[in-house]
């Protein structure tokens, strides 16, 4: 037997030293691959996408953790950015200011309310697209959700994002702020009153910047998988 092994050995060695080391990687990546099954694929990447948002929503739902976040910090409103400086010049800045801190602040309160929702979300991911999935790019398990989920999210996650914004008095602010610029005599063009879609749509999008953060992390660094499944079904990709 032992005799049959070190043959073995000594075969696959020189089969391999006539190929390329793209071919000799395709082969070792063909051996790491068919040792997983559909299932292992699909469970590893849903896995993996729950404990991204997990992640995100922790660090989201932190004091400033919309506000001070470059990334996911949420602007006004498109319409108020137009007029800000003159929202600032009439005497509003301090108003302005506030309704800044508080819409993220509302992001920040309703971001653990997300992840259940995320998470039901993910558990509808099918093993049809896993394996593309796991072959595609860093944030492709995200996108993948993105794509198939955002439009329930926003349905689901809307009430949530009102009810913290009224808890901060964003919507009360905002609609002072927006009341006072459409009364003001040289107004042409109002302000739409209405904050809870927008910071929903924004709250949603920096959620899914930290999770694609989370999963980039999970595929480059081998430490960042903290499960044997995580390991082994991401140590295909590593190949």
């Amino acid at each position: 037997m032992k005799i049959l092994k070190i043959g073995y050995v000594f075969l696959v060695t020189i089969l391999m030293a006539g190929c390329t080391a793209a071919e000799v990687n395709r082969f070792i990546q063909g051996a790491s691959e068919a040792s997983l099954t559909e299932q292992d694929v699909g469970n590893g990447l849903k896995e993996a996408l729950v404990m991204g948002i997990s992640t995100g929503a922790d660090l989201a739902s932190r004091e400033d953790g919309f506000f001070k976040n470059d990334l996911i910090r949420i602007a006004l409103p498109e319409d108020v950015q137009r007029v800000e400086a003159t929202l600032r010049r009439i005497g509003l800045g301090a108003e302005v200011d506030r309704v800044l801190l508080t819409i993220n602040r509302g992001a920040e309160n309703a971001a653990n309310e997300a992840k259940p929702i995320f998470i039901d979300a993910i558990r509808q991911l099918t093993v049809q697209d896993a394996w593309n999935i796991l072959r595609g790019d860093d944030d492709a398990a995200t996108k993948y959700l993105q794509r198939q989920t955002t439009e329930k999210l926003t349905e689901l996650f809307e009430p949530h994002i009102q009810k913290s914004l009224e808890q901060v008095g964003a919507t009360r602010y905002y609609g002072d702020l927006v009341s006072s610029y459409n009364n003001f005599p040289t107004t042409s063009r109002k302000l739409d009153p209405d904050l809870k879609a927008y910071v929903t749509e924004k709250a949603i999008s920096g959620l899914f910047t930290l999770i694609a953060q989370e999963e980039k992390a999970i595929r480059e660094n081998p430490a960042e998988r903290t499960t044997a499944l995580l390991r082994r079904v991401f140590a295909a990709q590593d190949n």
